[in-house]
C-alpha cells in the first residue's frame, strides 16, 4: 500500500484546512486507518484514526470537537478536517493504515510522506 497524504499549507488560527490520504497499490476497505503529527524537536504523536467500516473513530484529547476524520472507501481515500485550528497544531501530518485502530504507530504498517500544516496567530 502507497500512502500521499495532501492538502497540508499555511492556514490562519480559527480557519479550516481538509487533509487527504489517498491510497494505491491496494484497496484500503479492510484497514484501519490513522493520522498522526509531528512538530520540530516532538515526537510523533497521535492525532486520529478510523476503523475500517468508518463506524469507529478515535482522537487525541488535544484535537477533541475540533478536527474530524472520515473515509470514502470508493475513492481509496480518508480525511482530516482541521477546523479551528491553533498555532500548537503546526506539524508535519502523516496518515498510517494498519491491520487495527490504535494509538500507537506500531498499530499501523503502511506511511505516507506527510504533509506541512502551518497555523498562524
Amino acid at each position: 500500500v502507497q500512502l500521499q497524504a495532501s492538502g497540508g499549507g499555511l492556514v490562519q488560527d480559527g480557519g479550516s484546512l481538509r487533509l487527504s490520504c489517498a491510497a494505491s497499490g491496494r484497496t484500503l476497505s479492510r484497514y484501519a486507518m490513522g493520522w498522526f503529527r509531528q512538530a520540530p524537536g516532538k515526537e510523533r504523536e497521535f492525532v486520529a484514526g478510523i476503523g475500517w467500516s468508518s463506524g469507529v473513530t478515535d482522537y487525541a484529547d488535544s484535537v477533541k470537537g475540533r478536527f474530524t476524520t472520515s473515509r470514502d472507501n470508493a475513492k481509496n481515500t480518508m480525511y482530516l478536517q482541521m477546523n479551528s485550528p491553533k498555532p500548537e497544531d503546526t506539524a508535519v501530518y502523516f496518515c498510517a493504515a494498519g491491520r487495527t485502530l490504535g494509538r500507537t504507530q506500531s498499530a499501523y504498517e503502511y506511511w505516507g510522506q506527510g504533509t506541512q500544516v502551518t497555523v498562524s496567530s
